[in-house]
């Protein structure tokens, strides 16, 4: 497996935001995270980048442990935040290259060239990153995340707050980088997951509480759509089915 999680605890002081997970994503598939505010999505997604350790249990990312091997677990992944951290002053080829002397990129030009096509920023890539729309910020986040060709994919709400047309360009990627790569995709838009994702994981109060195929969906649940069903799970008045 590409990403492995076992009995996975996190507790801030007296508050347990991830309370003993588990589950398990497969290369060449995309995995929809979901769950509402406060549920542990971004706290899963930090230790599994290795930017915050685990209280208990284990995460790896094709055998090598996040926290124990945090270097080279991070090799293999490529980690986009719900806010896209970039230098505004820089500009878009230029952190690029910043990013690539970082990462030391063998043929760093030419892989450059490679991700600014790739996310469609051919326009923009001599402009400062201060003076992009919100929707072309992200695509440098993404090309930043995608820059050193890692395995595994982890973005947290990659697609919020973009309009309607950036919003299919962004998808039709993440799908894409989907073919080859594992993603694991944090949102809690249902149309994100029906649109990109193979496999689809619930997440509520800090317990997983749906983990399947997406294809599945209407034959484990053949009365419920994804949103009935995530409204179902995450409803603190509804039974857990």
């Amino acid at each position: 497996m590409s990403i492995e999680v076992t009995t996975l605890h996190k507790s801030y002081g007296t508050n347990a935001a991830v309370k003993g997970i588990s589950f398990r994503a497969k290369p060449g598939r995309v995995l929809g995270f979901l769950g509402p505010n406060g549920a542990g999505k971004s706290t899963t997604l930090k230790i599994l980048s290795g930017s915050i350790p685990p209280t208990s249990g284990h995460a790896s990312v094709y055998g090598f442990d996040v926290y124990q091997d945090s270097l080279t677990a991070r090799q293999h992944i490529g980690y986009l935040p719900e806010h896209n951290p970039l230098y505004l002053d820089m500009y878009v080829h230029e952190m690029l290259a910043f990013a690539a002397g970082i990462h030391r990129i063998t043929r760093a030009r030419e892989r450059i060239a490679e991700v600014i096509s790739l996310t469609g920023l051919e326009s923009q890539q001599y402009k400062k990153i201060n003076e992009l729309s919100k929707g072309y910020r992200q695509r440098v986040g993404l090309a930043q995340t995608i820059l050193h060709d890692p395995k595994v994919l982890i973005l947290d709400e990659p697609t919020s707050g973009l309009d309607p047309n950036q919003l299919q360009d962004i998808r039709s990627l993440i799908k894409q980088l989907g073919i080859q790569k594992t993603v694991l995709l944090s949102t809690h838009i249902m149309q994100e997951v029906e649109a990109v994702c193979d496999d689809v994981i619930i997440i509520h109060q800090g317990h997983i509480v749906a983990d399947f195929p997406l294809e599945e969906l209407a034959v484990r649940y053949p009365d419920l759509d994804l949103e009935s069903l995530f409204m179902r799970l995450t409803t603190p008045s509804s039974p857990i089915i």
